[in-house]
């Protein structure tokens, strides 16, 4: 009897450490099929972006297999033509610049727009609440180069705002908005204002409003309310929407193209021109990487500050 009351624990345990071990092959057979969509579609164009940055520019294009820096020397110097003399690449760190300004901004704009929308709708009757949002969803139904065309239609010379302006006599001459950075700016705004308004209105839908009537009974003011209150409270929603916006303006190519001309180029279009008509595979390369990791420092950074204030606003 002894023996049998020993071996049963024993028995049992082995049993359920074969069946975790069941349960292990088992997710990792589930998730094969994931893992190798991740390696070979998305890590493996990555690895072949990241060879052809370390090696040789093809005469006509492509890439000669031998081993140079000379990609990520250029995408911050250059070497004068005459006197041999290194520095910096003042047009490509202009193009860097543009791009994280310009993404800087729309994320701003994004916000102080689609947060009160955000909260205008959140406040709306829970009946109507469906129709505000169709209201904000309807411009993903339209191709993205459609609504930069419509963006183009309303500040070109001839176009809407223009004619507007001159037809109620403020101007005598159209107003040039057309290729410069204010046009690329509005188009940016108004593409990727959905990715600001929607993340937001989920973190409010949420949001007890009762708390905001609270606030008022204890004499705050509207300010205090909305900084002490709502904003920690929907602060998922506006690093969502904040990092929805900023990433893919970094990377912008159709409205920087259209709206901004040959002279607002930002890094979309100078990796795209690299790839094109510069035939220098290489160097297209490290400035993709270069966007990548200018990309990951931002959500870095923000992720970080983000951290601080929720810990500070603990303490």
């Amino acid at each position: 009897m002894t023996d049998i009351a020993s071996t049963r624990p024993t028995s049992m345990r082995d049993l359920a450490a074969a069946r975790k071990r069941e349960e292990r092959r088992t997710r990792a057979f589930l998730l094969a099929p994931a893992m190798a969509i991740l390696i070979f579609a998305a890590s493996g164009p990555l690895l072949i972006v990241l060879v052809y940055s370390f090696l040789t520019p093809g005469d006509y294009g492509g890439v000669v297999w031998e081993f140079s820096l000379k990609a990520w020397f250029n995408v911050f110097a250059e070497r004068d033509f005459f006197t041999e003399e290194i520095e910096l690449a003042d047009a490509h760190l202009s193009i860097m610049w543009r791009s994280i300004k310009l993404s800087l901004m729309t994320t701003v704009i994004c916000l102080i727009i689609g947060f009160p929308t955000a909260y205008f709708i959140a406040t709306r009757p829970r009946g109507t609440r469906d129709f505000w949002m169709l209201l904000v969803i309807i411009p993903f139904w339209t191709n993205l180069l459609i609504r930069t065309f419509a963006i183009m239609e309303l500040i070109r010379n001839e176009g809407t705002f223009n004619s507007f302006l001159v037809g109620i006599g403020v101007i005598d001459t159209p107003i040039q908005m057309m290729f410069t950075e204010f046009a690329v700016l509005v188009g940016m705004a108004y593409v990727y204002l959905p990715l600001m308004i929607l993340p937001i209105y989920a973190s409010m839908e949420r949001f007890d409003f009762s708390l905001v009537e609270a606030g008022y009974d204890l004499y705050a003011t509207r300010f205090q309310v909305l900084r002490r209150i709502i904003l920690p409270l929907v602060k998922p929603g506006v690093v969502a929407g904040s990092i929805l916006v900023f990433v893919p303006c970094l990377g912008a190519y159709v409205t920087p193209r259209v709206l901004g001309g040959g002279k607002n180029m930002m890094l979309g279009n100078f990796i795209e021109l690299q790839f094109g008509q510069g035939r220098n595979w290489p160097l297209g390369a490290a400035l993709a990487l270069t966007l990548l990791v200018i990309v990951m420092v931002a959500l870095i950074f923000y992720v970080r500050a983000v951290g601080r204030e929720e810990v500070r606003g603990h303490g």
